[in-house]
This record gives structure tokens, sequence and C-alpha cells, in this order.
């Protein structure tokens, strides 16, 4: 099923998010993880792609299994950083052999060794290169593509970052899954602007729960996102008790969430970082409101 069919449904919704191991051992690890997760039976279950490709086999294994075993519908990642051109092609023919509709196009993070290369050589140096490669493949791929409400860290200005995300979405992007963010009147800010741009496609709110105060200070280095005071107060005080910054995370993420639902927002992605107990936890908080809750 095609995630653009899913977010036409006029139901609330919660996907999530997972990643794959980084070795062979890691999958033990890992595919518990996913599969706890997927028999939650979220709207939709993405799977990331490692830096640098690094572990895209694990992607295209993970998605394959999840969708046949549980039924669950996959989107799977793809990053073009310092890949060639008949890399990705290959990816492509990879995930139309396992069955794999749902692509998510990435440039991919410049982790510190790339950032030391020529970049000039490159086949891509922007994901709308690798949208607009996957569109020319045919219609029977769903492609999403990335956007941030609070500014690309690499653009000089919003006004920037929404001229290139139309560039994108002009290049074949079906719908948009946003960068986490704390506040939600700056996402309510950000569509705004986008639909003044021209941008029509659906856009997925991306929250994170952060349940453990180091988690914060990545996601600032991630996405450079705001923390609201609400939220710094919340870190300060339960950020060195593990149980207690559990439990919070969750709530904070919840009501954001509910907060979303409450001003038309239908659909909502969910960064769960291999944990189905968060993923659980926000399942069961939201079930009066989604009609769905799960099984202790």
């Amino acid at each position: 099923m095609k995630i653009t069919e899913i977010l036409k449904e006029n139901k609330y919704s919660v996907s999530f998010e997972v990643f794959p191991p980084k070795t062979d051992s890691g999958l033990d690890t890992v595919l518990p993880a996913v599969r706890k997760i997927a028999s939650l039976k979220p709207s939709f279950l993405s799977v990331t792609y490692g830096a640098g490709g690094g572990t895209s086999r694990y992607t295209m294994e993970i998605a394959e299994k999840t969708e046949a075993e549980y039924g669950v519908p996959v989107l799977a990642h793809l990053t073009c950083v310092s890949s060639s051109k008949s890399d990705v092609k290959a990816a492509i023919d990879e995930m139309r052999g396992r069955n794999i509709k749902n692509v998510m196009a990435l440039r991919g993070d410049l982790t510190p060794e790339l950032e030391a290369k020529d970049r000039s050589v490159w086949d891509y140096r922007y994901a709308s290169q690798l949208v607009r490669q996957l569109r020319e493949c045919g219609d029977d791929l769903c492609i999403g593509g990335a956007c941030y409400p609070e500014v690309h860290p690499e653009s000089e200005n919003q006004h920037e970052d929404i001229k290139h995300l139309k560039e994108k979405v002009d290049a074949g992007c079906d719908f948009l899954t946003t960068q986490m963010f704390f506040d939600n009147n700056l996402l309510f800010n950000f569509l705004y602007k986008i639909r003044e741009a021209g941008i029509e496609v659906p856009v997925l709110p991306g929250i994170m729960p952060i349940t453990n105060g180091k988690q914060v200070e990545r996601a600032i280095k991630l996405s450079g996102s705001f923390m609201p005071q609400r939220f710094k107060s919340i870190v300060d005080k339960f950020g060195t008790d593990s149980r207690a910054m559990l439990r919070a995370g969750v709530i904070y993420a919840t009501d954001q969430i509910i907060d979303l639902f409450a001003n038309g927002i239908t659909h909502v992605h969910i960064y769960s970082m291999n944990k189905p107990e968060v993923a659980e936890m926000i399942l069961n908080s939201l079930s009066g409101i989604i009609g769905k809750e799960t099984e202790n």
C-alpha cells in the first residue's frame, strides 16, 4: 500500500521509525524490536538508511520482512550522498525486486569522512536529484522527502530553504516528513509558509520522544531544534532519572500529538528509535483518540 493512500484516509493514525543494525550480529537485537513495533500495527513503518549507505542491505531486508510478516506498509529510506547513479539504480532495482513501493529520498548525512572529500565530482549533491531519478523510473514508486520547520542547517534562511523544498517537490515528491520539532507553533507557521509557496503535498509532522537527557544534545545537533522553556524544565528536573525521564518524555510527545490532532493534523510520524516500549506507551496514551490500544 502506498503512503499517499494511507494519508488520504480521514482518520487519526501514527507511524513509527526504526533503524537497521551496523553488523550482522546486531540483527539479533534489532529484529525483535522491529517485530514488536510492527505488531502494534502502525499506519506504516519507516526503515532508515545508515550514514553513507553503510547499512543499506539491512534496510531492504527489514523492510521486506516487516511487510511480508506483519502486513504493515513500509517506507524504505534511500540516500544518495557519495553514491553513483549506477549505485542508486541498483538500489531501486532491489527495492522493486523486494516489492517495496514506498521510498524516502534523502541526500543523507555528511559524515566527517564525506565532508573531507571533493563533492564537486559526486553524481548527487541534493536530494532533489535523487527524487527526479526515482520519478523517472515510473509512477509505481511513492516518493517521500524531508523538510525542516526550523530551516535546514545548511540553508541561509527559511525563504531559501522553502525555495529548494519546492524544487524537490516539483521533481516528484508525493509527500513530506518533517524533521523533529518541540514547539507545534513552529510547524503551523511552516505549513502556512510552504502552502503560500505552492507546496501542496501532504506533510507528516515528525515527533521525537526525548526519553533521556543525553538525547537533547543530539537532537539540537541534528536539527538545530528550538527547545521551549517548558521542555527544558522537564529535562532539567528529570534528565538524570531514567525512569522519570522516560515517562515525562512520552507525555510531552503525546501532548504534542494531541495538540496536532486538535488542530487538523491527522497523521503523525514518531521517531521511535527501536524502542518498542516508547511506541507502545504513546499508542496506549492515544488509544481513546485513535481507537487503538495495545495488549499488555
